[in-house]
Order: structure tokens, then C-alpha cells, then sequence
């Protein structure tokens, strides 16, 4: 049984502790369960993106009975690279890749001049029929392009573009092109929480509309420009509907046409030796998934590569993007 004597002192002990130190503890451990928390939450979601791609690389290294072999998970019983020699050659990688660089990289670079300089122009200025000029932006941003596609070939064909980079080069130099509209409404965004004393400065200067935009502006835009560039870099690199319209012959193919085109040839290759695998080995059918795997990781290495380069300056252009205007 408990002595109440001790009890007492030890009640009287806690009152003379020093309230700092009751409160840097309350505070250590209110920050370590939030800390926990934290992680938590970015371990989990850090699993769901890496989860595909571990996927890819794991399947991309196995031989055709370990992808077979439902006990074989993660780690196949021996590496496989030749799956990445016969996606390479197959989908005669370099050409795809120059082509891929040609459309993702050129319309990026157009679409960060043109969009920026429109995107400028609805921010900092007022002119005529402003309201339907904007209200005809937001409504290119919500039509589909999947309903304008007929026309836009009809148009492209007139012009002798098709088979050519020109439908996806041009329309940017203009502020079109894929995602244009969502471009141009995030460089509206952003210049207009920049200063006004900037151009008031260059006009006291001396600076007309044009060059303040050019020699002040827009190089103060590099967060918003570095946001667009990934994105059109990516969506360009990814998109595999408008190049299908416009690229017919093999040799304009992106690397995601030549994905599909593989994707094809390898399906029925696991078709034809399937129907060969007599009906008591149904259960090791061979199968050409760890070719396919290696032809996608091959598609996705030059985004990971651009994305390890700019993650840097993405992240400030990010937190940049938030200054406060007058």
C-alpha cells in the first residue's frame, strides 16, 4: 500500500518544477507526434508514385518464366538485360528520342515566349474588347481538342504539315498548342502579383510597353517559366493522340507511338506463343511483359533525368510564384 505521506511530496515536487521546462516539454513531444504524422503521410504518398516505377524496373529485369511464375515477386531469380536490348532496337530508340526532343523540347521553349508575353499583356493591361478576348481564352482552355481534331487535320493537310513537326512547332510560336490556354492563364497569374513600381520605373525611364516587357518582365518570370516548361515538356512527351493524327510515316514517330507500335507487335508475339504451349502448361504461358516494361522504362529515363536537373529550381520557382504585388 502506497505511503499518502510520499504521495504529498511527490505532488508538491511537480509544483516546483520550472514552467519553461514543463513547456519545452509539452512542445517536444506536440512536435514529434506532428513530425510523425508528416512522414507519414510522405511515406505514403512517396510509395504510391515510386510504386509504378519500381514495378517497371523490377518486371523489366526478369526472364519470361520469372514474370510467369506467380511465387516470383520483386526479385527474379537472375537479372535480364537483354529485355532492354530488344525494346531498344525494336523501337529504334534514337529516332523516336529525336523526334520526342524536337516536339517536347521546341514547343516548350516557344510556347514559355509566347504564352509569357500574352499571359503579360492580359495582366498589366486594359484594351479593347478585353472582356471577349478573354472570355474566348478560357473557352479554348475548356473545349477538348478531341472535337476541333477533324478541322485542325483538314487544315494541317491543306498546308502539306502532315508527316511533319510543323502542327505541333507552329500553333506554340502562336500561344496554342497543347495545354496553350492553361500557359498563358498561369503567366496571367503571375505578373499580375508583381510590382507596378517596375514599370512605372521603365516608363520614367523612357521604356516603351514592349521593352519593359522584354528587358524587365519577362526575365523576372523564370518561376512561372520553369512551371510551363515541365509541364509542356512532359505532356508533349507523353501525348500520343495528336502525334498519331499528324505523324503517319515510322520515321516522325515520338517514342510514345513507337511504344504503342511495340506495345502491338510484342502482344501478338506472346499470342503466337501461347497457342504453341500445349494445355498442362497453361500456367507458364510464355509472356513478353518484361520486354514491354523495358520499353516504357526506357520512355520514362529522359523525364527522370530532365526532373533530377530543374527539381531544384522547380521548387523555388514554386515558392517564387507567391510574391505579392501592389
Amino acid at each position: 500500500m502506497a505511503n499518502p505521506q510520499a504521495i504529498v511530496d511527490k505532488l508538491k515536487m511537480s509544483d516546483k518544477i520550472d514552467p519553461a521546462v514543463k513547456f519545452y516539454t509539452i512542445k517536444k513531444s506536440k512536435n514529434f507526434v506532428g513530425n510523425a504524422f508528416y512522414y507519414f503521410v510522405l511515406l505514403s504518398l512517396a510509395f504510391i508514385f515510386l510504386y509504378p516505377l519500381l514495378y517497371m524496373v523490377s518486371k523489366s529485369l526478369m526472364q519470361t518464366w520469372d514474370v510467369a511464375d506467380a511465387t516470383v515477386r520483386w526479385i527474379p531469380h537472375e537479372l535480364n538485360f537483354h529485355n532492354y536490348r530488344v525494346a531498344f532496337t525494336e523501337m529504334k530508340y534514337w529516332q523516336g528520342f529525336s523526334n520526342s526532343m524536337i516536339i517536347s523540347f521546341g514547343s516548350a521553349l516557344l510556347q514559355i515566349v509566347s504564352c509569357s508575353m500574352i499571359g503579360y499583356g492580359f495582366a498589366r493591361y486594359r484594351f479593347p474588347l478585353y472582356g471577349v478576348w478573354f472570355v474566348l481564352l478560357i473557352f479554348t482552355f475548356l473545349v477538348p481538342p478531341q472535337t476541333i481534331v477533324v478541322p485542325l487535320y483538314m487544315f494541317f493537310s491543306d498546308l502539306g504539315w502532315i508527316n511533319t513537326h510543323l502542327p505541333f512547332i507552329v500553333p506554340a510560336a502562336f500561344g496554342h498548342g497543347l495545354q496553350g490556354a492553361l500557359f498563358i492563364l498561369i503567366f496571367i497569374q503571375f505578373y499580375r502579383r508583381m510590382p507596378a513600381v517596375l514599370e512605372e520605373a521603365a516608363r520614367i525611364d523612357g521604356a516603351g510597353a514592349f521593352r519593359t516587357y522584354w528587358q524587365i518582365m519577362f526575365p523576372l518570370g523564370r518561376p512561372a517559366m520553369i512551371t510551363v516548361f515541365l509541364f509542356s515538356v512532359v505532356w508533349h512527351w507523353n501525348d500520343n493522340f495528336q502525334p498519331s493524327l499528324y505523324l503517319r510515316l515510322p520515321p516522325f514517330y515520338n517514342l510514345a507511338q513507337r511504344m504503342n507500335g511495340f506495345y502491338g507487335k510484342a502482344t501478338m508475339t506472346a499470342e503466337q506463343m501461347s497457342s504453341s504451349v500445349s494445355s498442362g502448361a497453361i500456367g507458364m504461358a510464355p509472356t513478353v511483359l518484361n520486354q514491354m516494361m523495358a520499353g516504357v522504362v526506357l520512355s520514362v529515363i529522359p523525364i527522370l533525368i530532365l526532373y533530377l536537373f530543374v527539381q531544384r529550381y522547380f521548387v523555388e520557382s514554386v515558392e517564387r510564384a507567391g510574391i505579392a504585388g501592389e
